[in-house]
């Protein structure tokens, strides 16, 4: 009797695996029943690259009940890292798999269904990042979702109703103090970028984003990349040139001049689209500068506050100088309690009791 192939001694009988490295280095796998045709002649039927899915069908094919198979987390994670992660935005992606990463630390070898609600809990206590446990957790109960749709688990949800840490959102202002400090210093790209960012009121990523061809007689298009949501911001307001048409305009006339022929409105001195590395590179060097200067001029304090100025801040700080559904609308959300709780980082002018 011919002794089995090494590679197959881990499955059921006549059920063979094949692997072929690729091009890009990985390797294929996909698994085949040692069967006959109706001829008697032996054939190779596909049993796909699934190892679960391939017993169920073997067992089907020999006339057996499906093996009840133990899945674990790591199981569950390499198929969601594989079929859903890439279907994200690309930031989305990145955050998943840092996430994935710390899950798969606390989860990897455990049985799916040894995942408790109280199991939960204990890693959200023992995480000392708990902004990011949260965030953690929230991917959990996404793949658990999943993997239920998939058949690999009947429990419910052990996510479900678990408690979450408390988040402070940040609570920064860039008053024109720590403003024109920053600005003071900034090349002319970096300028460029805090006026459109801080006229639109749009994260930094969909600014770098925003072209000439975004551009109408009378609106500046804006598609936002993490909601998906679609603005258009006047140009004009009662027949008067908003600050944001001055601006582009100004902005249109210097990239002329310098023969600038790219179509992204933020552009490095050489005419190339501004990266988020670019940028980042950037603001560092500017919000350097400005606290130097600031400590040179005897201001510690106003050094301290440059020194936690990130360019995201300027999306609160246009949020935080308008009316408040005017905010909402420029921000792009649906409701006013996320545009007043994050966003809005001054309080409201009041007037004194007498």
């Amino acid at each position: 009797m011919a002794l089995k192939n090494p590679s197959n001694r881990d499955l059921p009988p006549r059920m063979l695996r094949r692997t072929r490295k690729r091009k890009n280095g990985r390797i294929w796998v996909s698994y085949y029943y040692d069967g006959r045709d109706e001829n008697g002649k032996r054939k190779e039927i596909p049993l796909g690259s699934d190892l679960y899915e391939a017993k169920v069908k073997w067992a089907k094919m020999e006339y057996k009940k499906p093996p009840k198979v133990v899945r674990n987390m790591g199981e569950v994670f390499d198929r969601y890292e594989a079929r859903i992660i890439p279907g994200k935005k690309p930031r989305t992606q990145q955050d998943n798999l840092k996430e994935l990463k710390q899950l798969r630390k606390a989860f990897d070898n455990a049985p799916i269904d040894a995942i408790t609600p109280q199991v939960v809990a204990q890693y959200r206590d023992a995480r000392t990042a708990k902004v990011r446990a949260n965030r953690e957790i929230a991917l959990l109960s996404h793949v658990f979702t999943i993997a239920r749709e998939w058949g690999m688990t009947e429990k419910a949800n052990p996510c479900a109703g678990v408690r979450r840490n408390k988040e402070t959102p940040r609570d920064f202002y860039a008053d024109s103090a720590i403003w024109d400090a920053v600005f003071a210093q900034a090349a002319q790209e970096l300028k460029d970028a805090m006026q459109l960012a801080y006229l639109t009121g749009q994260r930094p990523a969909d600014v770098l984003k925003i072209s000439v061809n975004d551009l109408s007689e009378d609106f500046l298009m804006v598609g936002q990349g993490k909601t998906q949501k679609r603005l258009r911001i006047l140009l004009y307001c009662e027949e008067m040139k908003t600050k944001l048409s001055f601006f582009i305009d100004d902005l249109l006339k210097r990239r002329t001049l310098c023969g600038i022929r790219n179509s992204r409105l933020i552009t490095n001195a050489s005419g190339l689209r501004m990266s988020s590395q670019m940028l980042r590179n950037r603001w560092d060097e500017a919000r350097i500068k400005a606290a130097t200067q600031a400590v040179t001029d005897g201001l510690p304090e106003l050094a301290a506050s440059i020194r936690q100025f990130q360019f995201r801040d300027i999306r609160p700080k246009a949020a935080s100088e308008i009316e408040l559904e005017h905010a909402k609308k420029l921000l792009g959300h649906s409701k006013e309690k996320i545009t007043e709780k994050v966003y809005r980082r001054i309080g409201d002018i009041v007037r004194p009791t007498k």
